[in-house]
């Protein structure tokens, strides 16, 4: 970790010597750039003019990748600048997710760490925890963090010996990402928030963590915060996205505005989308139940009408034809239970393209063999057993179908 950095975030300018140049990378004496770590990414900025494009830690130092390498001169004193505003969203961002993380503290059981990251437009915090993290829960992790902002609570840093770090139960740990962290050699840095300076207060620790990073000095610096969804990136974890600032705002807006359109259309407010949203599907439920009672009398009263046209094929009786208006599963019901009846194959076809046909047998005809030589004639696809199958997507008008399956 780049001590420096952590330890004065808000420097962003500053004079170094060059102790060492290799190419395009450059060793300072001294540095406020932040090395890549813990899930924050490195620094941006300018050596003597010249962009850094990278800043890495090895074995202890802190190593500068430049665009160009060709005018840097070991010895040389260079002005350094950091970029402050990626800087400050960085810091901003780092301190939003131990916020986030605070609320799991008072939300989640068996609450653990499991890992942290910065992108360019959010951050994702995953949290080892038994709790499920539905939708309400991640509305009140913001709600939590968001309080927390409001509050202007101090957020301070030191480093503790790792022995009284260990003894410190609320400390939280993630060593997959905090390299070295337990190393008896040196220190812990326990980035902590404090509690909340107002009159109410109950001078409560919001978090303290064992962390690396730059970080803001009041919580009130961070500004909205906007919990963007969650995913499951491994068993026992589930990551959950965060916006800060303005693309905090820019998500926000974009909800609101999705909220207020889906309100007009309705014709309701937006506190009453849910009571109407509920209501429609209720009422969609019962369209869609009465169209498929419906379709079934159809199908009923067209398969009625077929009995005139049940042939003998292969020394038994089949009933085939088409049912207008009918999907493949209703088809397939209304087959299956005219077979063995007045017919022992019912071989039934929709009206409608791409057609779709179904074949019930209740004695030796093979439905799954009728099936595959009807797609191999007219294209599709299908399958099924030798009691009943199906096909789809069949490149033939009905009637072409109904006559191949009368007369193959």
């Amino acid at each position: 970790m780049n001590a420096s950095a952590a330890a004065e975030p808000y420097v962003t300018e500053f004079e170094a010597r060059i102790d060492r140049v290799d190419g395009r990378e450059v060793v300072l004496d001294r540095t406020y750039f932040y090395a890549e770590g813990g899930g924050q990414p490195a620094d941006r900025g300018e050596i003597d003019g010249v962009a850094v494009r990278d800043v890495q830690t090895r074995d202890g130092t802190v190593v500068h990748s430049l665009a160009d390498g060709s005018g840097v001169e070991t010895g040389r004193t260079v002005a350094c600048e950091i970029d402050p505003a990626f800087r400050t969203y960085c810091m901003r961002t780092h301190t939003a997710s131990h916020v986030l993380y605070g609320a799991g503290r008072r939300l989640l059981d068996d609450l653990g760490y499991g890992g942290f990251d910065i992108d360019e437009r959010k951050a994702r915090i995953d949290f080892e925890t038994s709790t499920d993290i539905d939708d309400d829960v991640l509305i009140e992790l913001e709600v939590l963090a968001n309080r927390t902002v409001w509050e202007g609570r101090p957020v301070t840093w030191e480093t503790v010996p790792v022995a009284d770090a260990r003894a410190r139960e609320a400390v939280a740990f993630n060593t997959r990402t905090e390299e070295g962290v337990f190393e008896e050699d040196r220190g812990v840095r326990i980035v902590s928030i404090g509690a909340d300076r107002t009159p109410t207060s109950t001078a409560e620790s919001w978090d303290d963590a064992a962390c690396g990073g730059t970080h803001v000095s009041n919580t009130r610096e961070i500004g909205p915060i906007s919990v963007l969804g969650r995913s499951n990136p491994g068993e026992g974890l589930t990551r959950v996205e965060l916006a800060v600032g303005p693309a905090a705002i820019e998500h926000r807006t974009e909800t609101r505005r999705a909220a207020e359109r889906a309100a007009r259309e309705l014709g309701v407010g937006v506190p009453d989308l849910p009571a109407e949203i509920r209501r429609r599907r209720e009422r969609i439920t019962e369209l869609e139940d009465e169209r498929a009672a419906l379709l079934g009398r159809i199908a009923d009263a067209r398969i009625d009408a077929l009995g005139e046209d049940v042939l003998e094929r292969d020394g038994e009786r089949w009933l085939v034809g088409s049912v207008p208006h009918v999907d493949s599963d209703t088809l397939l019901e209304r087959a299956r239970a005219l077979a063995g009846g007045d017919c022992e194959v019912a071989a039934l076809v929709s009206d409608e393209r791409p057609t779709t046909a179904v074949v019930a047998s209740a004695n030796g005809t093979d439905a799954g063999a009728v099936i595959d030589a009807l797609t191999s004639e007219f294209g599709g696809g299908g399958g099924g057993g030798e009691e009943f199958a199906q096909g789809g997507g069949i490149a033939a008008e009905p009637a072409e179908v109904v006559s191949f399956l009368r007369d193959p």
